[in-house]
């Protein structure tokens, strides 16, 4: 007969996934319920380590073990352990690194669409330059693996320098840099599954030296792939910039992107409209040439705002200092970027 003390006796037989002890010398079991009449189990368990494949393992386990004992149904939380408790139970606590800290100063921004080829990397070189220029300590993680651009964009010929198993980051017009592109020879495919991805970013994180930063800014893929979601995940807290064209389907693809935020619990910011408008230097007449509104009915969606529209126009490429993607004074979007970096610091101070 399934009881509280029979369910204990079952559940600290089972081994920590990350301590390799009994959940009975780790003290991991916090809670334990039967209710006789639903024959529901409930438990509340503490690991070193949640949200992991190891939990979802040891999950299963209980799951199994409880029901052939009897349980018709069972209800499982995870909580982590404080470092005081994983010590005390024999582990090792890894420091969190202070980017990563909850009491961070660092303002992460992720820069995200639903899909590719609406300017997104454009958009998030810009507005880091754009945050550097007034007077703000910057940073910039080219999160996007599969399609990484960053440095291209910005004219970084460099390559990150590294001393005493620390990565020290590229700078460029005052912001910080780092990306798959420095990590693999001549535009190589990167052809990793997932797991190496979610390394490789972490890496990024915890490897990378990056000193005092006000805002951290973020490349992501395109989508709501494994990448997205790791991010979401690493960051103790972040907010989050849409960036979509106004074309009615590209704004509609976007709000998944959106969508994945707040299920998070992840701020959005605001939505840029990217490619809003081409207007002619000849007779200075705007053609939206990729239809128009997305942006507002996108903004409108996740009910936040939008925050600029930017139009299309090239750089100069004629200058000495040559950045293929980063507009500088006398370039249109030179202010409209300027702008909208102001607006970013006047709703994150």
């Amino acid at each position: 007969m399934l009881n509280e003390a029979k369910m204990k006796e079952i559940v600290y037989s089972l081994t920590d996934p990350f301590l390799h002890k009994s959940l009975k010398a780790t003290g991991g079991v916090r809670e334990v319920k039967w209710d006789e009449e639903k024959r529901h189990a409930s438990l509340k368990i503490a690991l070193q380590k949640i949200n992991s494949k190891e939990q979802m393992d040891l999950q299963q386990k209980v799951v199994e073990k409880l029901k052939a004992a009897g349980a018709e149904t069972v209800g499982l939380r995870f909580t982590e352990m404080t470092p005081e408790e994983v010590e005390a139970a024999g582990g090792t606590v890894r420091k969190t690194p202070e980017l990563l800290r909850e009491d961070t100063k660092t303002t992460f921004i992720a820069i995200a669409s639903g899909k590719g080829g609406v300017g997104k990397s454009t958009v998030t070189v810009n507005l880091a330059v754009s945050l550097a220029r007034l007077g703000k300590k910057v940073g910039v993680i080219d999160a996007d693996i599969y399609g990484f651009s960053v440095p291209d964009m910005m004219g970084v010929t460099e390559r990150p320098m590294t001393k005493d198993n620390r990565i020290y980051p590229v700078e460029r017009f005052g912001v910080k840099v780092i990306s798959t592109a420095f990590f693999v020879e001549d535009n190589t495919p990167v052809v990793w599954r997932g797991p190496m991805l979610g390394k490789m970013l972490n890496s990024f994180f915890k490897e990378v030296e990056w000193g005092e930063l006000d805002y951290l800014l973020l490349d992501l893929p395109p989508g709501t792939g494994d990448m997205a979601l790791d991010v979401h995940q690493l960051l103790p807290a972040s907010k989050e910039i849409i960036v979509t064209t106004p074309h009615p389907t590209a704004a509609f693809v976007a709000a998944r992107a959106g969508a994945m935020a707040l299920q998070t619990e992840h701020d959005i910011l605001g939505v840029i409209e990217n490619m809003s408008y081409f207007e002619s230097k000849v007779t200075g007449e705007k053609e939206h040439i990729f239809g128009r509104g997305g942006g507002k009915k996108l903004a409108e969606e996740l009910q936040t705002e939008l925050l600029g529209q930017l139009p299309l126009e090239q750089p100069d490429w004629e200058r000495e200092d040559f950045s293929p993607s980063i507009y500088q004074e006398g370039d249109g979007l030179y202010t409209h970027y300027n702008d909208i970096a102001q607006k970013i610091i006047d709703k994150t101070t």
